[in-house]
């Protein structure tokens, strides 16, 4: 028998891949599935980033590039955020990586020592909690609810710090909530980190260009974390380039010589043609039409979905701000059923409208929120339509 590391036997699946999984399954049986699991925006990548990878065939780029990235493009990135974010970085401090969760290995890894606490607002992204535990880190989760529109306070923040915190990780906008933090809450969090000086922190900002209130606002904005900051972020949401893996951070320039270091270890740089792709990508104002069209889609869509689940008895919902996602607690059916099938949990209901009117969502649980589940609403207002109507069939013989 193959004795498998402890490592890969104390991993867990991830639940949006097993899903998404599931879901393929029962189409090749011929079922007509509506897939709300996976977090990828349904658009194709605009014409003028393509036409930059084609450029980039013909020009050769076939070369090994830099472990951390192209000069230019990390150039570019540094423009980026002064033109974007009013930030100030240079090449030195940017890794250029295979997709955003790359570039958060790259930095755990480089970071963390076994025993090290890793503070984890809930919900969170899947892969955070699994990435800390190929660390051997320890994920300390700081739970928020919907009424608080699933957002980290203040007080939390300082009640959850122990002097084996190393770092702390969350997203704006988030998956899976899409909640988005303000200025001044991002600021009353910094002002709690100021007083923990050892502590790194980890902004991701890959869904920064799906915002529908605005500017979007960095912590890294606040000067007294400068030094121990690392903000993650990409082209895969914001130009759906989710296919082209690339995703970069931003850090001091230790901790990115560090993940050069890695990365040389483990993949080397990412793709050349897709680096010269998110070298066009990067330098283009991020109100093209074709973002602008993207992202009226994504709010017009989440609208549409609020007013359609609004109507279902036992879903709570928040307003989400970002990102394209919704994350209601549906915890009123817990215990409930149909006769045949008990739902005792988020992951209970999930297999439950997947295998009856094949709907897959994700259970809450895999995001570090067990009463809820994630609705991804990346794909037509038809589908997302019919796939309510299901979930409120479902739910209906529910008792």
């Amino acid at each position: 028998m193959i004795q498998l590391s402890k490592r890969i036997q104390a991993l867990s699946e991830s639940e949006t891949l097993a899903m998404s999984r599931k879901s393929r399954e029962l189409k090749a049986l011929g079922h007509d599935v509506i897939n709300l699991s996976l977090g990828e925006p349904d658009f194709n990548t605009p014409d003028y980033i393509k036409d930059a990878a084609k450029q980039a065939i013909d020009d050769n780029y076939s070369f090994y590039p830099p472990v951390a990235g192209y000069q230019d493009l990390r150039e570019a990135i540094c423009l980026k955020f002064k033109r974007d974010n009013g930030l100030d970085f240079t090449p030195n401090q940017i890794v250029v990586s295979t997709g955003a969760k790359q570039s958060i290995a790259n930095v755990f890894l480089s970071l963390i020592d076994p025993g090290d606490e890793v503070l984890i607002p809930a919900p969170f992204w899947v892969s955070y909690r699994e990435i800390v535990k190929v660390a051997e880190g320890v994920p300390v989760f700081i739970p928020t609810t919907v009424e608080s529109e699933f957002k980290l306070k203040p007080e939390q923040l300082e009640a959850a710090i122990t002097p084996k915190s190393k770092l702390i990780i969350y997203s704006s906008p988030c998956n899976p909530t899409g909640s988005v933090y303000s200025r001044e809450e991002l600021r009353a969090l910094a002002e709690v980190l100021r007083h923990h000086p050892d502590l790194f922190i980890v902004a991701d900002e890959i869904y920064e260009h799906i915002n529908f209130i605005g500017k979007h606002e960095s912590i890294g904005q606040f000067e007294w974390l400068r030094d121990r900051l690392i903000i993650v972020n990409g082209v895969s949401k914001g130009f759906a380039m989710t296919g082209w893996r690339i995703g970069y951070i931003a850090a001091p320039a230790n901790i990115a010589l560090a993940c050069d270091k890695l990365q040389g270890q483990f993949t080397s740089a990412a793709s050349s043609i897709a680096q010269r792709a998110a070298l066009k990508a990067v330098i283009s104002d991020p109100d093209t039409p074709e973002m602008r069209k993207m992202k009226a889609a994504f709010r017009e869509r989440r609208d549409l979905m609020l007013k359609l689940l609004a109507d279902i008895p036992g879903v709570k919902l928040n307003r989400p701000d970002g990102a394209f996602y919704l994350f209601p607690d549906i915890s009123y059916y817990f215990g409930k059923t149909d006769g045949t099938i008990r739902i005792n949990d988020s992951t209970d209901l999930c297999m439950y409208l997947i295998n009856k009117v094949f709907v897959s969502l994700v259970p809450g649980s895999a995001f570090g929120g067990p009463d809820c589940i994630r609705f991804s609403y990346a794909t037509s207002t038809e589908k997302l339509t019919e796939a309510v109507r299901r979930f409120k069939s479902a739910l209906a013989d529910l008792k």
